[in-house]
């Protein structure tokens, strides 16, 4: 990727029209933050010590979790260091770095619910099978495959947006570098390039969400030929964590962008609740439903001493 610019660094504006309210926010975010760091990390440590959740769906879970550890630390750092009070600059190598793994976490989320989904798919529609076709090659296979087309999807997107020349205005409005707001200070033509980016970021969202509804709509159907009322509400109960978090995934995605005409404060605030609140939610939403999850949790409290006793 050639530099072609002669601007050095950017100034990160923030969230539009919350001035005077840094301190606040900063209490806020680091809040949430904090939170999404411990929830995620006990989620992991729940999973990697208890051997009866060594299964296919919680090594996905554990690399969600991995993900939602690192997504939200790719902007709230330096969100939360100029909401304290100090510099608001941000270099341009920085500037990059934050786009790029951004969009490489963000796509690796994406591919890895829909892998995700195809697990559930074969649990319930197969589940005979299941061992077989889910195998430790297979899950470690997929796993990569979610990084490595992550990878490819991010150096795309960073290349298509910095390959312009940036020689003017260096103030991002905005809380990080994203797409968006980045080809507004761009000192050239970027009409064709905004088609080709919003082209690139629907349709690989787009494709995996048809992906999930597919396997989904597989799933319905094979729990509506279960007799049983308790066999239908289990596995109903097994998909419902999932399907929470796939919305909460795709929500922000759609609304900050493929509306046709961009909103900043909106796109801010949505972008925030991408960032800090739906992986701090993430932990929740795949335990409170989950004896196994719950069981497990309540050991690693214990044994960490926030816990008296086992419950």
């Amino acid at each position: 990727m050639r530099n072609a610019s002669v601007v050095t660094e950017f100034i990160l504006l923030g969230i539009p029209h919350t001035e005077d309210l840094e301190t606040m926010l900063f209490a806020l975010f680091l809040s949430f933050y904090v939170f999404t760091l411990v929830g995620n990390l006990l989620i992991l440590l729940a999973i990697v010590s208890s051997v009866q959740l060594h299964t296919p769906m919680y090594f996905f879970l554990c690399k969600l979790s991995v993900c939602d550890i690192f997504f939200p630390s790719v902007s709230s750092p330096k969100m939360l260091f100029y909401l304290s009070g100090h510099s608001r600059a941000i270099s341009y190598a920085g500037c990059v770095c934050q786009l790029f793994f951004y969009h490489f976490l963000g796509c690796t989320e994406c591919f890895l619910y829909t892998v995700m989904a195809y697990d559930r798919f074969v649990a319930i529609c197969h589940p005979l099978r299941y061992t077989v076709i889910m195998s430790h090659r297979v899950c470690a296979l997929l796993a990569m495959g979610a990084s490595f087309f992550g990878c490819i999807q991010a150096t795309f997107l960073s290349t298509l947006t910095f390959q312009l020349p940036y020689c003017g205005p260096n103030e991002v409005d905005y809380f990080f570098c994203d797409i968006p707001v980045m080809l507004k200070l761009a000192c050239a033509d970027t009409s064709a390039l905004e088609m080709v980016g919003f082209i690139s970021v629907g349709l690989m969202p787009l494709s995996c969400f048809l992906l999930i509804l597919t396997s989904y709509s597989l799933i319905v159907y094979s729990i509506l030929q279960i007799r049983s009322a308790e066999g239908q509400r289990r596995a109903f109960s097994t998909c419902s964590a999932h399907l929470t978090a796939i919305l909460l995934f795709y929500m922000p995605v759609v609304l900050i962008y493929l509306r046709p005409t961009p909103s900043p404060w909106l796109d801010a605030t949505v972008q925030v609740l991408n960032n800090l609140v739906t992986p701090m939610l993430n932990p929740l939403i795949y335990s409170l439903r989950n004896k196994e999850v719950k069981l497990s949790l309540r050991k690693v409290l214990h044994q960490l001493g926030f816990l008296p006793e086992p419950w």
